[in-house]
């Protein structure tokens, strides 16, 4: 069990980006309203599943959705749930969340690298952070909450979910909506949805041509423009052609864009940073403007960023 108490830092912790996104893609017929498993119709409380979690990423631009990995044979967990739960229940709609069965959902489980339950992360404005692994004192699991709830108003997730109770069969219409996207944005979601990452490309261009300040869709470029850069890879091909070809600029990015999907942050930066002095300039060109997109999808304020930043102006002046 883990007792280490979270910390500001670990709430920009990278998770599988990848496979969150493909995961909305490829249950986009069969995904259900994520507050139809709320617990007891309670809606601060939800059942997370790999088929519904697309509306939770949704939900989590709102207002932040804690994630819990549990299994209910495993006695520290579902004490821990029930603690979440408790608190969650007291902040009366400013947090959800979402309690994910991991053996029933192996997309999740993978995605968020529960390597034991329970396994607690968070989803704020689309983005997923990890949090803690194991059983912890109750004081320290509210000042995680506080934490990722201090975090969510940074990134302007201030919203608040309805806390009243749902029916059994809720009316069309009767749950709590996200708030609207903006269209370009919408249309990037869509072209995600249905596994067209070009067009979401596209989408987020656009809208940042319209509004050079929209970090949301800078934010999402980066993000869709690293998932469609892995399409079609695989991990081990993609380790086996940058030890090949050490050389080979081009399978240098594609291993640091690896390792920064699967939540190895500081090894994707220090791999591009320890190769930059050794590139002509086109190259320092190159790895300078993947850097910057990688920044994007960490988080600029992310700790690991501002000091691969840093050390990327050191290089450069």
């Amino acid at each position: 069990m883990s007792d280490e108490k979270v910390s500001a830092a670990s709430l920009r912790g990278a998770v599988d980006l990848s496979a969150l996104v493909n995961n909305r893609a490829q249950n986009q017929t069969g995904a259900t309203d994520a507050s139809a498993g709320a617990s007891g119709g309670n809606r601060l409380v939800v059942e997370g599943t790999d088929q519904n979690f697309a509306q939770l990423l949704e939900l989590s631009r709102q207002v932040p959705v804690l994630v819990d990995l549990w299994a209910s044979w495993a006695e520290q967990s579902t004490r821990l749930s029930a603690t979440l739960t408790k608190i969650v229940t007291e902040y009366a709609g400013r947090i959800v969340l979402a309690r994910i069965e991991a053996e029933r959902n192996p997309q999740l489980a993978q995605a968020f690298q529960a390597q034991q339950v329970p396994t607690v992360a968070a989803v704020i404005g689309g983005r997923p952070v990890g949090l803690f692994v194991g059983e912890l004192p109750e004081e320290q699991v509210r000042d995680a909450i506080e934490q990722v709830l201090a975090f969510a108003a940074q990134n302007g997730v201030t919203g608040t979910v309805d806390p009243g109770e749902a029916s059994d069969a809720p009316e069309a219409g009767g749950e709590p909506e996200p708030a609207p996207l903006p269209p370009l944005h919408q249309e990037a979601y869509d072209a995600i949805e249905r596994g067209d990452l070009a067009a979401a490309v596209e989408a987020y261009k656009k809208a940042i041509a319209q509004n050079p300040a929209d970090e949301d869709a800078k934010a999402g470029l980066a993000q869709v423009s690293l998932l469609q850069r892995l399409q079609g890879k695989t991990l081990e091909g993609i380790r086996q052609a940058a030890a090949d070809r050490p050389d080979d600029l081009d399978a240098q990015l594609d291993v640091a864009d690896a390792d920064l999907s699967g939540g190895h942050v500081e090894d994707a930066f220090d791999r591009l940073l320890t190769l930059f002095p050794k590139l002509d300039a086109a190259g320092r060109d190159r790895v300078r403007e993947r850097l910057v997109e990688l920044f994007e999808v960490v988080g600029t304020t992310d700790p690991r960023v501002i000091k691969a930043r840093g050390r990327l102006a050191s290089l450069l002046y």
